[in-house]
């Protein structure tokens, strides 16, 4: 069925995973997978911006279709294929918008974990702006609490929103993969999602999109202080 779906992805793009994720749950992992090199430079080749003009991954296509953005590649799917795999959006309306409130909240991890990041590592050591590195560490502090506190309220061996694994949660645990990456100190500061990730990440369909580089490299100590 899913022989006619190509996503473009590239390794250790955190939007790239949560799609990748999202298509083993909804039993479609038969898709053609395009690995893209970030370092040559490919997410530009003619190929990717014949279907995604902005030159980005992951760039998906369903036989006509073509979705690009992340987070419509996984509405998409769920929506097209509701009554396949896993469910990943519940029909109860006011447990779908915890979902879908779960699912965009995500992205304020990464946008604050990615700003130290490209800061750190497209800036030389000795001109890194302290002051800068210092505003983001605190920013991404006053976050993860949020999310720790989520966790708390549903208990050990729940999911982010409750019962059952969601969109949310496909977003989630690529998310703290990443911060898991740049050292971020977990199981000292924050218990529940310590045992969330060390849980969830084991599952079949997160590690089928495991960023193959990661497992040769040992990552950066960045968040180590947080």
């Amino acid at each position: 069925m899913s022989s006619d779906m190509t996503l473009y992805w590239g390794s250790g793009s955190i939007p790239c995973w949560r799609v990748m994720i999202c298509l083993v749950e909804k039993e479609l992992s038969d898709y053609n997978s395009k690995l893209v090199s970030f370092e040559k430079k490919e997410q530009k080749s003619d190929e990717i911006m014949k279907i995604n003009p902005r030159g980005q991954v992951p760039a998906f296509k369903h036989g006509n279709v073509v979705v690009n953005e992340s987070m419509a590649i996984c509405l998409y799917l769920e929506n097209t294929f509701k009554n396949q795999g896993t469910q990943l959006l519940p029909d109860d309306p006011s447990q779908q918008a915890l979902v879908l409130q779960r699912f965009m909240e995500t992205q304020n991890i990464m946008d604050k974990a990615k700003a130290l990041f490209f800061h750190r590592f497209r800036t030389k050591q000795e001109d890194w702006d302290q002051v800068y590195i210092g505003e983001k560490i605190k920013a991404l502090a006053e976050e993860l609490p949020l999310w720790e506190n989520y966790l708390s309220q549903y208990g050990e061996g729940s999911f982010i929103t409750g019962k059952d694994f969601t969109l949310a949660d496909a977003s989630l645990v690529p998310a703290l993969a990443y911060l898991m990456r740049m050292k971020l100190p977990m199981k000292e500061r924050f218990p529940c999602l310590a045992s969330y990730y060390e849980r969830v990440s084991d599952r079949p369909s997160v590690q089928s999109g495991w960023p193959p580089h990661w497992k040769d490299t040992p990552g950066y100590d960045y968040l180590k202080d947080v």
